[in-house]
Parts: structure tokens; C-alpha cells; sequence
């Protein structure tokens, strides 16, 4: 008797764009854990992260203005490099103009020496008129070497300038992320600790759920996705909740999310055991 293949049927993949409204109910009893006690696991998440938040807040400004130091520098190099290229060709054009002139001086010297050979007023002419191109070729190749030693000036004076400019900006990083390296390493061990404690809370709540935590969070100005009830208003947006959800809140039974906000509201006696 052949026996039935039983398939087992594939994990539904996790929408990175829920919410707790449409992720709550995936939240439920079925692997034994009461629901009191995932709220006051995803609370200790919370808390977690808050006391990582705090640790980033010392930090200030610093990743901040060490980040626009390092793009700063990046564009002084590429103003540099564009610079340089620009002095490069220009260098080769004045070169090419003073080469076009000597000979342009070479071809009327060998023009005016044909003046006593000449036999007819055509060959007169034709030689007056090289003479006179050549000319008119020097001037245009004089001007061109005027304009092009002016601008070849002002591109090693703008190259001097963002040298100076560049040299600033690195001493200025380099003080900027010695600080930040001296903050980051007195509050290493403790955010290593407390990066562990959240990781292994979360390993007790749905990943559904974490996702719908870390998207709240991130759009939320405070970094708040689990707050309580504070006289009966919500510990997030501080729109009052009505009396009956609130009694929900405190049995700790299902997931409560404020219609405002849409954090998750949990029971206060939650600070208390913090």
C-alpha cells in the first residue's frame, strides 16, 4: 500500500512594509508563550534600544560632520583632479601655438627672401599674400598664448587654493573622527552588551512582528514602537485612549495599537518591573 507524500507547506515571506495593525494577528498562542509576556518582551526591546539611542546621542553631531568632512574632501580631489587635467592641456596648447608661430616666423623669413628672385607681379602677389596670412597666423597664434598663459594662471591659482582648502579639511577630519573613535571605544563594551540582550529578546517574537517594529521605529521622530499608557494618554503621541481599550491594555491579552500613531500601546505596570 503506498504511503501518502505529506507537503509541507512553505513559510509565508516576511512584508517589510507591515505595520503592528496588519502583523498582529500572526502574533498569536499558538507556540504556548502568553500574549502578556511577548508585550513585555517586545517593552524590553524597546527599552533596549532606547539605552542604544542614548549611547548614539553622545556621539552628537560627529558621524554627521565626519561624513560631510569625508565628502567635502572627495570633492576637493575631484576639483583638483579636474584642475589638473585642465593646466595639462593647457600647457600642451600654449606649447602647440608656440610651435605654429616659430614656423609661421620660419615660412615670412623665407617668403621675404624670395622678394629679390621674384619675376612678375603675379608671383609679387602670391608671395605678399602668404607673407600677409603668416602674419595674421601670428597674431592669432600670439593672442591664443596670451589667453591661454592668463588661464593657465588662474587654474594653478585655484589648484593652490583647494590644496590649502583639502589640507584643512584633513586635519579638521582627522580631529573630528579621533573624537568620535575615542567616544565610539568608551561605549563599545556597553552597546556590544546591550546589542546582545536585544537580540536575544528578539529571538522570543515573531520576525513579522520585529519587522513591523523596526519599520514604526524608523518613522517614528523619538524611535518609540512600544510605549505605555500615561493617564491615559498614549506614550507616544499623547492622544488620549479610551477607557474601555485601555482596561484591554492592562489585561494584556492581544496586541493594542494606537489609532493615532500606531505604536504599541502597552500596560504602564511594564515600567515598574523595568
Amino acid at each position: 500500500m503506498a504511503t501518502k507524500k505529506v507537503t509541507k507547506a512553505a513559510a509565508a515571506p516576511i512584508d517589510h512594509r507591515e505595520t503592528f495593525v496588519s502583523a498582529a494577528v500572526k502574533m498569536n498562542e499558538s507556540d504556548g508563550i502568553p500574549m502578556e509576556e511577548k508585550l513585555r518582551t517586545l517593552y524590553k526591546i524597546q527599552q533596549t534600544d532606547t539605552k542604544i539611542d542614548k549611547i548614539h546621542l553622545l556621539r552628537g553631531e560627529l558621524p554627521l560632520e565626519v561624513q560631510d568632512l569625508e565628502d567635502d574632501i572627495e570633492g576637493l580631489k575631484t576639483r583638483i583632479s579636474n584642475l589638473q587635467s585642465d593646466v595639462k592641456y593647457a600647457e600642451e596648447s600654449i606649447a602647440d601655438n608656440k610651435t605654429r608661430l616659430a614656423e609661421s616666423k620660419q615660412l615670412v623669413e623665407k617668403y621675404e627672401a624670395q622678394h629679390d628672385n621674384i619675376h612678375n607681379s603675379r608671383e609679387y602677389e602670391s608671395i605678399t599674400k602668404e607673407i600677409e596670412y603668416q602674419q595674421l597666423e601670428q597674431m592669432v597664434c600670439e593672442k591664443k598664448i596670451k589667453e591661454q598663459n592668463l588661464a593657465l594662471a588662474e587654474k594653478k591659482s585655484a589648484i593652490d587654493e583647494a590644496k590649502n582648502e583639502l589640507a584643512y579639511r584633513e586635519g579638521e577630519l582627522a580631529e573630528k573622527k579621533s573624537a568620535l573613535d575615542n567616544i565610539i571605544a568608551e561605549t563599545a563594551k556597553e552597546e556590544e552588551i546591550l546589542e546582545a540582550e536585544k537580540a536575544e529578546l528578539a529571538a522570543k517574537i515573531d520576525n513579522r512582528i520585529i519587522s513591523a517594529y523596526d519599520r514604526v521605529r524608523g518613522n517614528a521622530k523619538n524611535h518609540l514602537a512600544v510605549v505605555t499608557v500615561k493617564r491615559g494618554a498614549c506614550g507616544g503621541c499623547f492622544n488620549q485612549i479610551p477607557p474601555q481599550r485601555q482596561l484591554d491594555i492592562v489585561q494584556g491579552k492581544k496586541i493594542i495599537v494606537c489609532d493615532y500613531c500606531g505604536r504599541i500601546l502597552v500596560n504602564s505596570a511594564f515600567d515598574t518591573e523595568e
